[in-house]
């Protein structure tokens, strides 16, 4: 065999694991999340690193991806030095990570996203331990919630629902302010509820709660209609 026909051999055979490499992470990536639909993935790495099974980077683009219930919008992601189990990817079993990855991107969620998550069960039972737990005169855990609508605007988050109390329903609109303390604690403020329109409670005192090691959020921006993050989490194997 020439040299040249050497070369060419060789070249087909790592772009053959490249797409086999392609393949097996959008698989893993699909398996975190129930839906999905659009994923874009683009590896960054030499051909020596590829058949060592050591990436340098991954860039990720996903919209519209279900995750434990919430409905994301679209995610920009870059994962970088993430080792995998290249010799059985390539013997066909899944892809598998052998230490913890940093992925860092932006992650934004549209208004109708968000109230389409309300439905999963999830985020509304999320929403009614938070206030419990901030609130308990107010939002005792006795009195379940049904969460109807939530409105994004500049800095304020205002959550629409209903309490039921010895089968009387009463409309309830709460609102607060959610600030970034810290890479990984975030801060709830300037919390008001309204009864059928009466003022039932002010509280200008802040209350923080911590996201974990894992995570550290660079910036936390509300608009009208639309949250975005920004900021570096850790994937554990």
């Amino acid at each position: 065999m020439s040299e040249q026909n050497s070369q060419t051999t060789n070249v087909n055979k790592i772009r053959i694991i490249t797409q086999v490499l392609t393949t097996a992470l959008k698989l893993w990536l699909r398996a975190q999340v129930s839906e999905i639909s659009e994923l874009e993935v683009e590896i960054k790495a030499s051909d020596r690193q590829i058949l060592s099974g050591r990436i340098p980077s991954v860039s990720i683009f996903a919209s519209h991806a279900v995750y434990q219930g919430l409905l994301i919008t679209k995610i920009q992601l870059i994962a970088e030095n993430i080792q995998i189990n290249i010799g059985s990817i390539l013997k066909g079993k899944p892809l598998r990570l052998l230490q913890t990855v940093p992925v860092v991107g932006d992650l934004t969620i549209d208004e109708k996203d968000l109230n389409a998550s309300l439905s999963s069960g999830l985020l509304s039972t999320g929403l009614s331990e938070l206030l419990v737990k901030v609130l308990p005169t107010y939002c005792p855990k006795t009195q379940p919630i049904n969460w109807q609508e939530i409105i994004l605007k500049n800095n304020q988050i205002i959550l629409l629902g209903s309490k039921v109390t010895n089968s009387q329903t009463t409309p309830l609109e709460i609102s607060l302010g959610l600030d970034l303390v810290n890479g990984r604690q975030l801060q709830l403020t300037d919390i008001q509820i309204k009864d059928d329109q009466t003022d039932l409670f002010q509280d200008n005192h802040a209350y923080s709660f911590d996201l974990g090691s894992d995570v550290d959020i660079q910036q936390l921006t509300l608009i009208p209609g639309k949250l975005v993050c920004r900021g570096r989490i850790n994937v554990n194997p």
